[in-house]
């Protein structure tokens, strides 16, 4: 379907919006829709938009919306996901558009029949397509550098052809003349200039096997293997879904072992997106803990038996509660936990329906509140219904109708909410919940010990990864509540200052308040989460979140996932409005950083003007302790522009963690280009959903998750599983084995063709510059093809210097890919050094040892033929010798491929010096005879000894002397290996105790404002009671708890290598 801008679309409920509509009506009352945004900003929370009320009479009516005849006049198409500007012009009157009545490309409507929508932006103009970015071919560094390498090699070969063309010219014209005679070459067409251009032209053909063409086939044959086996670990596979790890690209696997930055998505990739119910504390008393039979508190596991709610008819069957001590309080009476409960059922903008089924459904803008509300539910506090002026609870099978006085609704600035009620017995009742660190200074002084007792509730909460809020009501006067409504209605009617009085009347009767208890929710973390973060961190790599979440949650996410700790020095919040506010923040925060170090303030301006945008390594060293960068999308955008970034960047990478929220999916790629670009460093992107795209494709790496969310960041991905704690695996054991097998594969691959191609070279100067091969010419044709293909081959592929234990126990062995130690252009000298140090030895060992030598049977042995096969012989041995002592990992192709390439030498060798052969193609095998009758004699053997030991013992005696004396850690964790290789008994694994931290408000975040204005003005209840809609189709709330559990596996790891006798980190 070809959608276009002035079409009017009908979409059904749980259909994707497919371009920016204007909405027109809806099947909700007044026009009202609910939509999920998380294709955008990832959140799935429903959010509401809703028509104006002109459009909305039009319903359903298709004749009438077929003569909607309205012009739109707009802002033009921009990545603006939060904003919207227009004016809507029909029946002589005009407008106002804003973003409330804007459905977006990529949400999905929910829990609405069907509503119509008039196309604003159709394809490329939409928002959502504004903010992806484009496609980019992908390449790594270690295929920029040698495509560098292999114009620098046919350089070399340049210069090779023209010295050796040089002293063809200088032989011809000294030397040459004397065997004009015996060549018939007539006198007057000899020309020793034309002779050496010739001679180039020669030796290029010759020595062009040091121009290695065959390594790019090489290399993608070794990069589809390594892309099989991400594909085939089992250990990325995750049973859930039956979903395996996915390398949707061979071209990039080495540099998984080169990424410095990750940059992480939060929704549905750090976390599952949902809140479970944990503990509360009430009336000083922590229920949701679990005892052992001497009192100590244990974990909760599936061996406990869980609190029974088949009692009620309408508890959520997936919630799970393990403290019985609560219901019992339930069952006793206890007015505390009644009233406790009762707040969670009333003090909330959940709205409820049924399904077909009678289940209660219940649609909720902030999935903290879903949790308490479900809670309460299972806990015999059922939330049943509301009306603008009513809230129906049922209170243990009893159902009890509130009147709703007064709703208080929540913001960011208040942190905190609450409704003002008057239950059947007449009396009137504040309810609030918030952040502790805002109730609690509006507690009444008669509270005495309980906010001391609950503040260290909280504090054990927050500990452990909880998100926190407390919870409190007030007993309001009939006469006085009557005076402060009245002063609410004129402040609502006012003009002048009316925000502000508003909130100064909620101030003033949000006080005086009677504290009840806490209750903790936890943010459902994807199951190793907090153990990869940590193994990323100790492999030297920064984790930045870009998420469209909101600060506080995103903070909260942080501190859940240990990316964030109590034990950091400062965390900087960035939340400037101007660019010169960001600016001067940014500022403050480099200044609070590095305290009264002058001579960095001294020395950065001078910095800052010669290299604007390249943060000194010095100065960042200079860095001690722990520091963390949160920015706001809004602040972000200012910090982005060219005269802000360089603050921005200089700080952000100064700092251990960075937190980036309300960032649009354009914005996410605009930080990855920053880093990317000005930091010269690998970067991977990790998300699951659409709004995620953008930066996975800007990234040199990009992940996806197969998630809630769809598989847009899959489709558009390099890599994709199903859980974030494969990232671990993926980086640390593939990307370190790619990364380390292909580079030893290149510096052998270079070695052997130098080694091979050179003796060329040397010969020439021996045989008068006249371009002659020095091996037989089926040995040239055969050397790379079979002698050398598969052995280096097999390295490639399945070489590793550590087991894919120990590369996870110890991610320290990470850092060597990071610097670009193991193939750079320093180690490309020295593979060239090595091969011209070889051929050196492969020729002159030979000549020097046939010079005017008789053999065994007194003739003379130095023919060229003979000299040819002792050669080859030396060099097909030296070669394979030099791969067995490269590679650490033998498996039985490696053994089949080097020994089985030496054995293939010798069959070939032989058949080709055969008499049959040569009977058949004389002009083919001219050596006929010749391996026979060199390869038995002594001399030629001991010869073949004497090239290999000068060869390889220089090698030998240096890897030795280097780790023995230098040995990296791979070295000492490889000698370990070799130390166990018995069966190692398993380490016991306690359970680790989280951290304690500061409390952190679990509620206040993570709700909008307005919610309540329009649960207040009735405009989302309905009249009657239509036929129920098939509700929510996701479940919001999945009890199955996550176990806490940080192992601290490095530290275990090297700890055990400290104590080993042969080996000592």
């Amino acid at each position: 379907m070809n959608v276009k801008v002035g079409d009017i679309i009908k979409l059904e409920n749980n259909q994707f919006v497919a371009a920016d509509l204007l909405l027109l009506s809806s099947s909700e009352p007044h026009g009202l829709c609910y939509i999920e945004t998380a294709e955008l900003d990832g959140e799935t929370n429903l959010k509401v938009r809703h028509a104006l009320s002109l459009t909305s009479e039009l319903g359903a009516d298709i004749s009438r919306l077929a003569k909607f005849d309205g012009i739109v006049v707009c802002e033009a198409p921009n990545n603006k996901l939060d904003k919207f500007t227009g004016v809507l012009s029909w029946k002589g009157s005009k407008h106002s558009l804003n973003n409330e009545k804007i459905i977006l490309r990529g949400c999905v409507l929910r829990n609405t029949s069907w509503c119509f929508g008039m196309v604003i932006f159709a394809g490329p103009d939409t928002k959502l397509m504004q903010n992806s970015g484009k496609t980019k071919f992908k390449r790594t560094s270690i295929d920029r550098l040698m495509n560098t390498l292999v114009l620098w090699i046919f350089g070399f070969l340049i210069c090779l052809g023209i010295i050796l063309a040089i002293g063809n010219s200088i032989w011809e014209n000294q030397v040459g003349d004397k065997f004009r005679t015996f060549l018939f070459w007539n006198e007057g067409k000899k020309n020793s200039v034309f002779s050496g251009f010739l001679t180039f032209w020669s030796y290029i053909i010759i020595l062009n096997t040091v121009v290695p063409i065959s390594l790019y086939v090489s290399v993608e044959v070794i990069r589809l293997g390594h892309s099989y086996f991400i594909n085939w670990d089992r250990k990325m596979y995750y049973s859930g879904k039956a979903t395996p790890a996915q390398a949707r690209t061979t071209t990039l696997n080495e540099e998984l072992g080169q990424i410095e930055y990750v940059f992480s998505d939060k929704t549905g990739t750090l976390t599952e997106n949902i809140m479970t119910f944990k503990k509360c504390s009430i009336n000083g008393r922590i229920y949701g803990e679990v005892h052992d039979v001497l009192g100590q508190k244990t974990d909760m596991t599936k061996k406990k038996e869980a609190v029974g709610f088949s009692v009620n008819p309408q508890a959520d069957r997936t919630f799970q509660f393990f403290d019985h001590h609560l219901m019992e309080s339930i069952k006793m009476g206890d007015p505390k936990v009644h009233e406790f409960l009762r707040l969670l059922a009333l003090c909330h903008t959940v709205m409820s329906e049924e399904n077909s089924a009678g289940e209660l459904i219940y649609q909720v803008q902030s999935p903290d509140e879903g949790a308490l509300v479900t809670a309460a539910k299972n806990l015999g506090f059922i939330f049943k219904s509301r009306t603008p002026e009513t809230i129906t609870i049922e209170e243990l099978g009893t159902l009890v109708t509130y009147q709703l006085l007064a709703f208080l609704d929540f913001n960011n600035f208040r942190k905190r909410m609450s409704v003002i009620v008057r239950n059947p017995e007449g009396q009137i009742k504040l309810y609030s919940k918030g952040a502790d660190t805002i109730l609690f200074e509006r507690l009444h002084p008669s509270n005495e010990d309980l906010p001391a007792l609950t503040s260290d509730h909280l504090s054990e909460f927050a500990g452990e990864g909880l998100r926190t809020l407390a919870i409190a009501y007030r007993d309001l006067d009939d006469k006085y509540f009557k005076e402060w409504h009245k002063m609410l209605e004129d402040a609502n009617a006012a003009i002048d200052e009316r925000d502000e009085r508003i909130a100064g009347l909620y101030e003033e009767i949000e006080r005086d308040l009677m504290l009840l208890g806490a209750t903790a929710v936890e943010d459902k973390l994807q199951e190793g989460v907090i153990e990869t973060v940590t193994s990323l961190s100790l492999a030297n790599i920064k984790i930045w979140v870009l998420t469209g979440d909101k600060q506080e949650t995103a903070i909260n996410i942080g501190y859940a996932c240990n990316m964030l700790t109590d034990d950091m020095n400062d965390v900087f919040i960035i939340a400037g409005n101007t660019a010169v506010e960001v600016r001067e923040e940014l500022r403050k925060a480099k200044e609070n950083l590095f305290g009264q170090n002058r001579s960095f303030s001294n020395g950065h301006v001078v910095f800052e003007k010669k290299q604007p945008l390249e943060l000194d390594s010095v100065v960042e060293e200079t860095v001690t302790g722990d520091y963390a960068l949160i920015i706001n999308g809004h602040s972000l955008a200012h910090a982005l522009e060219n005269d802000v970034k360089n603050d921005l960047l200089e700080l952000a990478c100064m700092c251990k963690t960075v937190v980036c929220c309300r960032v649009t999916p354009l914005q996410k790629a605009q930080v990855v280009e920053l880093v990317k670009k000005h930091r010269n460093a690998v970067t991977l992107a990790i998300g699951d959903g659409a709004n995620d795209v953008s930066m996975i494709k800007s990234a040199h790496i990009g992940v996806g998750i197969s998630g809630q969310e769809g598989l847009q960041a899959v489709l558009a991905s390099d890599y994709a599983f199903a859980q974030f704690r494969y990232l671990q695996r993926l980086l640390l054991v593939h990307g370190r084995w790619s990364y380390f097998r292909m580079c030893k594969f290149l510096c052998y691959f270079f070695y052997k063709n130098f080694a091979f191609t050179l003796v060329h070279f040397w010969f020439g100067f021996f045989c008068g510059f006249s371009a002659q091969t020095v091996y037989d010419q089926w040995f040239i044709t055969l050397y790379n093809i079979v002698y050398t293909s598969l052995p280096v081959l097999a390295m490639g592929i399945f070489d590793q210097d550590v087991n894919d234990q120990n590369s996870m126990d110890c991610p320290q062995l990470y850092k060597p890919g990071q610097l670009n130690l193991l193939f750079n252009k320093h180690k490309f000298f020295i593979c060239v050094t090595h091969g011209i140090y070889t051929s050196l030895v492969l020729f002159f060992i030979p000549y020097g040892a046939f010079y005017n030598v008789a053999g065994e049977d007194g003739q003379h042995i130095a023919d060229y033929q003979s000299f040819a096969v002792t050669m080859a012989t030396s060099l097909v041995i030296v070669v394979s010798v030099q791969i067995a002592l490269d590679t650490s990992y033998w498996t039985i192709i490696n053994h089949v491929f080097i020994w089985g390439g030496i054995a293939t030498y010798f069959s070939i060798l032989f058949t080709m010096h055969s008499n049959g052969l040569f009977g058949i193609f004389p002009s083919q095998f001219p050596f006929v005879g010749n391996a026979r009758h060199s390869l038995t004699q002594k001399c030629i053997w001991l010869v073949i000894l004497l090239t290999i030991v000068a060869s390889v013992m220089p090698v030998v005696a240096f890897r030795f002397l280097k780790v023995d004396l230098f040995p990296t850690l791979s070295d000492q964790i490889r000698q370990w290996q070799k130390a166990q290789k018995k069966a190692r008994p398993l380490r016991s694994r306690k359970p680790q105790t989280r951290r304690s931290s500061s409390r952190r408000s679990g509620y206040a975040f993570a709700h909008q404002e307005g919610y309540g204005e329009l649960i207040t003005s009735g405009k989302n209840m309905r009249a009657k009671n239509p036929p129920p809609t098939s509700g929510l189709e996701k479940t919001l709330y999945n009890s199955t708890s996550w176990i806490e559990n940080l192992c601290k596996k490095t530290t275990d790891t090297v700890s055990s290598f400290s104590q080993d006798k042969t080996v000592k980190l």
